[in-house]
């Protein structure tokens, strides 16, 4: 695992982070997983299912809406979306057996500087490293909501806590989607 925050370079991202294991499958077939986002609910820590709103389900410039659940005593101090919401995104990059990434938009469905995707690699066994990522370059509109009354001690900490969280939820999301994908 590798993970990145920076909350006072301007120009790094505020959040650049990557966890990856090997799944004992071919990248052709786990691509056909990882895009069908309907299906995240079966791997998701907070993404409960949703559905193909625009476009070709999985293609470059569709549109997931996905559904949403967090506990409340997720970051229980700050004031994130707790219960129940629902998030639209794009998809950004859709490259069968190699990449496939969705860009998080504005409510107005600006794509946001806010990037999840996977990375598949071909390895010599026949197996695929599976790497799942999430960038967040500039604050989303969710983030500049939560953060607008803190003072700078506690967007550090928030940062730092929420970093955490993202960066646990990414790794059982990756165990659970390679016990899904080499059980298919």
């Amino acid at each position: 695992m590798e993970a990145e925050m920076n909350t006072d370079d301007e120009k790094a991202p505020l959040f650049d982070l990557a966890v990856q294991t090997r799944v004992a499958r071919a990248p052709e077939f786990v691509y056909t997983v990882v895009s069908d986002l309907p299906r995240s609910h079966q791997w998701s820590e907070e993404c409960t299912g949703g559905e193909w709103i625009e476009g070709e389900p999985g293609a470059l410039g569709s549109v997931f809406r996905g559904h949403n659940v967090r506990p409340d005593d997720v970051v229980g101090w700050a004031p994130v979306v707790r219960g129940s919401w629902t998030t639209t995104a794009e998809i950004v990059t859709a490259e069968p057996a190699h990449r496939f990434a969705w860009a998080m938009r504005t409510l107005s469905g600006r794509a946001q500087d806010s990037v999840w995707g996977f990375t598949l690699r071909a390895t010599e066994d026949d197996t695929t490293e599976l790497v799942h990522h999430f960038r967040m370059g500039a604050a989303t509109e969710g983030i500049q909501k939560i953060t607008a009354e803190m003072d700078e001690d506690e967007r550090k900490r928030f940062f730092h806590e929420w970093g955490v969280k993202v960066e646990s939820d990414m790794a059982a999301t990756l165990g659970r989607l390679k016990k899904i994908i080499e059980s298919d």
